[in-house]
């Protein structure tokens, strides 16, 4: 299957998981679970659950991946909602709809992203009991990899970072944890239901990682230089609050490098992934020809 074809297979195959997964909209609270639904349901490239998919794939398992998938997005949704409200980023737009607490209101908001980060744990523990010792790492894997001393802290780092002259060390800092730190969850996460070996767990997180930098990077280039109806989001943001960036420490040329650089390199780690590894060589490319 061509890697397009694939991708769009996974996404649906992760939208399908998520209809299903999630509480109905009429379950009471029907406004919060509306609003849960909302957010869930905007759409989005679907990256981090693609990759626990594939990874699990990959390894030939006969374990479903798909709630693991659902609970990744349900955790990455929370973050999307948080960040938008008007106490961080006050954005208007996510994935090309209203963000939350414009579709809704604050209070509600913050109480959705509070419920899909509780579900996500949630599913973890409900949809792996029949391999509890599976279940216990992928809620292990998934929690420290979004707690204070990772995702939190790099989202924590992010705001003192406004308004300051950030060096490029700060910076990547940031972005391992607020933004690499759950793809490499994501693809690690796959591999766990898969029954993968610790050095190719490794491995996978490597490649999570570089894709994961390159993918902020890419982001930083295209909040610089794109337009809402292109990127589906609110852009200008890290200008107007003085944030530090990829292009504002590097210029848009050696951004650019970098974020090829990286592809590159995570190009050549999947490349010795057990099996088929085109899907993954395929989406560090199609991630990075966001730029062209």
């Amino acid at each position: 299957m061509e890697f397009k074809e694939k991708l769009s297979s996974y996404v649906n195959t992760v939208e399908n998981g998520i209809d299903f997964h999630l509480p109905n909209e009429n379950t009471r609270p029907a406004r919060l679970h509306q609003a849960m639904r909302h957010s869930m349901k905007a759409g989005g490239k679907r990256i981090r659950p693609v990759l626990a998919l594939a990874a699990n794939e990959m390894m030939e398992s006969e374990t479903d991946a798909l709630p693991a998938a659902v609970a990744i997005e349900c955790l990455h949704t929370y973050t999307l909602i948080h960040d938008d409200l008007p106490a961080i980023d006050n954005a208007d737009l996510r994935r090309g709809v209203p963000t939350c607490h414009t579709a809704f209101d604050e209070p509600t908001a913050i109480l959705a992203g509070d419920a899909l980060l509780t579900f996500a744990f949630q599913l973890l523990s409900s949809k792996y009991s029949s391999r509890p010792g599976l279940g216990e790492k992928l809620i292990a894997e998934l929690a420290t990899a979004s707690g204070s001393e990772r995702l939190i802290g790099g989202q924590m780092e992010d705001i003192l970072g406004e308004n300051q002259s950030l060096d490029a060390s700060q910076l990547e800092y940031i972005h391992l944890n607020k933004t690499s730190a759950l793809i490499e969850s994501s693809i690690a996460m796959g591999g766990l239901v898969g029954k993968a070996e610790t050095p190719l767990i490794d491995s996978l997180r490597e490649y999570g990682r570089r894709i994961g930098l390159a993918f902020q990077v890419i982001d930083d280039i295209l909040d610089a230089t794109s337009s809402p109806k292109e990127l589906g989001k609110d852009v200008g943001g890290d200008a107007h609050l003085k944030k530090t960036t990829y292009v504002s420490v590097h210029g848009l040329d050696k951004a650019s490098n970098i974020a090829n650089d990286l592809t590159e390199e995570a190009i050549e780690i999947c490349n010795a992934f057990p099996g088929d590894s085109s899907f993954f060589s395929g989406l560090a490319s199609h991630l990075n020809n966001r730029l062209n």
